[in-house]
C-alpha cells in the first residue's frame, strides 16, 4: 500500500522533444607550436653560446625564468619535465615522448630551445 500512495501524488506529461542547448558553445584552444625549431640555434647567439659552452649555467637560468629552483636541472630527468611543464603552460603542441626524445638526443639543442621559448614569452 505504500507504493500506492506514493504513485497517486505523481504527475504524468509526455516528452516530445530533447533538450536541446541554449547559447553554451566550448571550443578547444588550439596547440600551438614552438617559436623556433629545434635546430635553430643560431637565432640568438647568447643563448648558443651559453648553451654550447656552459649548457649547466643555460639549465639553471632556463630554471630559474620557469619559475623554479636553479638547482632543478642537476636533479636527473628534470629537463624532461621542464620541457614538458612549458610546453604545458605555453599550451604548445607535443607530448611527454616527444620531450624525452628531444632531450635525450640532442639536449643541447632542446635547452637552448626552451631558453628562446621563455625569453620569448617572458
Amino acid at each position: 500500500m505504500v507504493g500506492r500512495a506514493d504513485m497517486a501524488y505523481q504527475t504524468e506529461f509526455i516528452i516530445d522533444a530533447q533538450p536541446q542547448a541554449v547559447g553554451a558553445s566550448y571550443t578547444l584552444s588550439n596547440q600551438g607550436a614552438w617559436n623556433t625549431d629545434l635546430c635553430d640555434c643560431c637565432s640568438d647567439m647568447g643563448i648558443c653560446l651559453c648553451g654550447t659552452f656552459v649548457p649547466c649555467i643555460l639549465a639553471c637560468r632556463v630554471s630559474e625564468q620557469a619559475g623554479e629552483c636553479c638547482c632543478l636541472p642537476y636533479l636527473p630527468g628534470t629537463i624532461i619535465a621542464l620541457r614538458t611543464s612549458v610546453r604545458e603552460r605555453f599550451h604548445i603542441e607535443g607530448s611527454i615522448c616527444e620531450d624525452w626524445v628531444v632531450m635525450a638526443c640532442c639536449p643541447f639543442c632542446g635547452l637552448c630551445q626552451l631558453a628562446r621559448e621563455l625569453k620569448n614569452k617572458n
